[in-house]
């Protein structure tokens, strides 16, 4: 009874927080008028903060797991400045390709991580398994052909999508060192100092590439705060709460359900229609998730 209100705890959360990623490269196309990193920089520094009263909290009631394993302190901190890369190339991405395209090819993370996985901690998977993640990456792949030829509409596609890899590169390095710390700290224990590191690599590189901003829009204001109690705090959140118990490959693959949420969120609001080929190539992704989710498995609770 217990492994199976576990296992429903689990999967809530994560689905709860995979509906809020599809908002993400939605509410960034509303400040693609405003600067890339300090949008960036709101949303990190606004998660961040966000936290301090539970920290606190926790931190009177004794609950908060404050004395670091082994290397959970390096470890930690690397995994902030991941976090922070990640989320500055991903944004930076939607300033020059279309939604789908970045919400896609940020996601191929699990061709990486299946990889990873196998090498550094000797897993092994069913066959389905890595049928799934390829069928996957090949969706990926489709994506970008796809919005090849949005010059015309775009920016600059081909850099928007360099970005957007490079993010999910970055992120494969992110869920691996979150997959080794969380075994021996809490959410909170995890995530509060993760975040805060994320927040100040996303200042330094604001402050060395741009300067102290002469003044902050209210419109950009909001969108990285939406963007901070998301997809950051609720999507990364549920991320860094099932990575304990879900194997990191598993897990990621599950992100790669993102585009069809963020497309079709991006079709009500903003009007923005991808190629035949979009559709065709979120189809095929989907069907990599499931068939890398037909033999899954989740530990019991702890």
């Amino acid at each position: 009874m217990e492994q199976s209100y576990s296992k429903l705890k689990v999967y809530g959360i994560l689905v709860l927080g995979l509906i809020t990623f599809g908002f993400a490269p939605v509410l960034v196309k509303f400040a693609t008028d405003y600067s890339a990193l300090l949008l960036v920089t709101i949303r990190t520094v606004g998660a961040f903060l966000m936290l301090v009263p539970f920290y606190l909290y926790k931190k009177q009631s004794k609950q908060y797991d404050l004395k670091p394993v082994g290397n959970d302190s390096k470890w930690m901190v690397l995994a902030g400045i991941a976090l922070g890369l990640h989320f500055t190339l991903w944004t930076s991405s939607l300033f020059y390709t279309s939604v789908a395209s970045a919400s896609v090819l940020v996601t191929i993370h699990p061709i990486m991580l299946i990889v990873a996985e196998r090498i550094l901690y000797k897993m092994k998977f069913p066959v389905t398994v890595w049928w799934g993640v390829f069928v996957a990456f090949g969706g990926s792949v489709l994506l970008g052909i796809s919005d090849y030829n949005a010059e015309a509409i775009f920016e600059n596609p081909l850099l928007g999508n360099s970005m957007a890899f490079a993010a999910a590169a970055i992120f494969a390095v992110y869920f691996l060192i979150g997959r080794k710390v969380r075994q021996n700290r809490s959410w909170l224990g995890y995530v509060f100092p993760v975040y805060g590191y994320a927040a100040a690599t996303c200042v330094v590189i604001l402050l060395v590439i741009e300067g102290v901003p002469e003044s902050i829009d209210v419109r950009v204001l909001w969108v990285g705060l939406a963007l901070s109690v998301g997809p950051q705090l609720m999507g990364h959140g549920s991320l860094n709460y099932a990575v304990k118990y879900v194997s990191a490959t598993l897990l990621s693959t599950l992100i790669l359900t993102e585009p069809v949420f963020a497309t079709i969120l991006a079709f009500f609001i903003l009007d923005e229609l991808p190629p035949v080929l979009s559709f065709i190539a979120i189809f095929v992704t989907l069907c990599g998730v499931m068939l890398t989710w037909k033999k899954k498995s989740i530990s019991s609770d702890k």
